[in-house]
C-alpha cells in the first residue's frame, strides 16, 4: 500500500486549510489509507476523529475530510473531544482504526511556528503510515 501524499492532494488540502501543517498531512496520510482499505466511498463511508477540539489537533479533520470526502456537511465525520489523536473509519461492516502514537503526538506539538510545522508536514509526506500509526483492521 503506498503511503505517500500526492503533491496535487497536497497543494489542494494548502489552500483548503490556509496552510501546509504536519497534522494536516497526516490527516490526508489517514484518509488515503482508509480509502485503500475500505474503498473510497462519498456517502458510505464514516469516519470519528478524537482529538483536543482546537488547533493542531483538529487541524487532522481537514485532512481527513479531502482524502475521504467524508464531510461536515455530509455529516459522516465527527469530532470528539479526546486527550490523544485517533481516527476511527467505517464503511459498511468494516472498521479501520488508526492511534496516533504518543512520541509523535507530543513531537509535533512542539512545533513553535507555522513554518516548523510546514517543514515537518514535508518530511512527512513520503513515510509509512506505520511510523506514525497503531492501526487496527
Amino acid at each position: 500500500m503506498s503511503s505517500s501524499v500526492p503533491k496535487r492532494l497536497m497543494d489542494e488540502a494548502a489552500r483548503f486549510h490556509g496552510h501546509l501543517g504536519a497534522f494536516l498531512v497526516l490527516g490526508l496520510k489517514a484518509g488515503l489509507y482508509a480509502n485503500e482499505v475500505l474503498g473510497k466511498d462519498y456517502f458510505e463511508s464514516r469516519a470519528i476523529v478524537e482529538t483536543e477540539p482546537v488547533p493542531p489537533g483538529s487541524c487532522f479533520v481537514d485532512g481527513v475530510q479531502l482524502a475521504t470526502g467524508c464531510t461536515m456537511g455530509k455529516g459522516n465525520i465527527e469530532l470528539r473531544k479526546g486527550d490523544s489523536l485517533s481516527v476511527t473509519f467505517m464503511k459498511k461492516d468494516k472498521v479501520l482504526r488508526l492511534c496516533l502514537r504518543d512520541d509523535i503526538l507530543e513531537s509535533l506539538k512542539r512545533l513553535s511556528s507555522m513554518e516548523k510545522s510546514r517543514e515537518a508536514a514535508l518530511a512527512l509526506v513520503d513515510k509509512p503510515i506505520q511510523i506514525f500509526f497503531r492501526i487496527e483492521e
